[in-house]
């Protein structure tokens, strides 16, 4: 019965990510974005359990990697399209969104195949990515103005096609051990985005995703 627990919650991501394809569709960004969050938890709570139980199996690894694809590489690129169109992006531009798809399916390919991407991954996570991209419509203020300008919305798509496939090595947040020692710069991240979150709510995701990015270059800088 255990070993069928972390498959079960991998579909809890893939139902997460059709839901959130639904609403992204129909341009409620909230309730496609929620979504986006829960999958994103599903998809810790899977790995982990699959570690702490000892089960993962090779139908997980490639199970996992289909659900992610629709949370995280179809939702996001539909949440993208939909901005574009009602920024009034010429024809065809707002296809452009897409690539995100097609980028996010290219990363999860390279890493099934990379088995030294355990400690750490080499570009921008899907599951990152498509917290960014989905908190995009959620902002307000000045921010929030630059983004009903479609140029900048496509360059935002743009350089997040390209982050998922760079060369960036970024830590992963895996959790083998719940030890201070072995895990203080992931424990260090986790604490500083919850402070972000309860002061910045909504608006801190993009913030955490770039400090995400900012402490894994750092890490790599010191430990050169």
């Amino acid at each position: 019965m255990t070993r069928h627990i972390p498959n079960f919650l991998t579909c809890c991501n893939l139902v997460c990510g059709c839901l959130g394809v639904v609403f992204a569709l129909e341009g409620r960004s909230f309730p496609a974005a929620y979504f986006v969050w829960i999958a994103c938890a599903f998809d810790f709570l899977d790995g982990f359990s699959a570690r702490i139980l000892k089960v993962s199996s090779p139908i997980g690894k490639e199970l996992d990697s289909l659900a992610d694809m629709v949370s995280f590489g179809l939702l996001p690129s539909i949440v993208i399209y939909k901005m574009l169109v009602v920024a009034g992006a010429p024809p065809y531009l707002p296809y452009l969104a897409f690539s995100i798809a097609v980028f996010s399916a290219i990363r999860l390919a390279i890493f099934n195949l990379d088995e030294t991407q355990t400690d750490s991954f080499r570009g921008l996570p899907t599951p990152a990515n498509a917290l960014l991209i989905t908190a995009l419509p959620l902002l307000t203020g000045v921010v929030a103005s630059y983004l009903t300008n479609y140029w900048v919305l496509g360059v935002i798509t743009i350089l997040s096609s390209y982050l998922l496939v760079s060369g960036i090595e970024l830590f992963a947040l895996k959790f083998k051990t719940f030890s201070w020692r072995e895990n203080k710069i992931r424990f260090t991240f986790l604490a500083l985005a919850v402070l972000l979150l309860i002061g910045l709510q909504i608006a801190a995701i993009p913030i955490i995703i770039l400090l995400y990015v900012a402490v894994s270059l750092g890490v790599r800088a010191v430990a050169k």
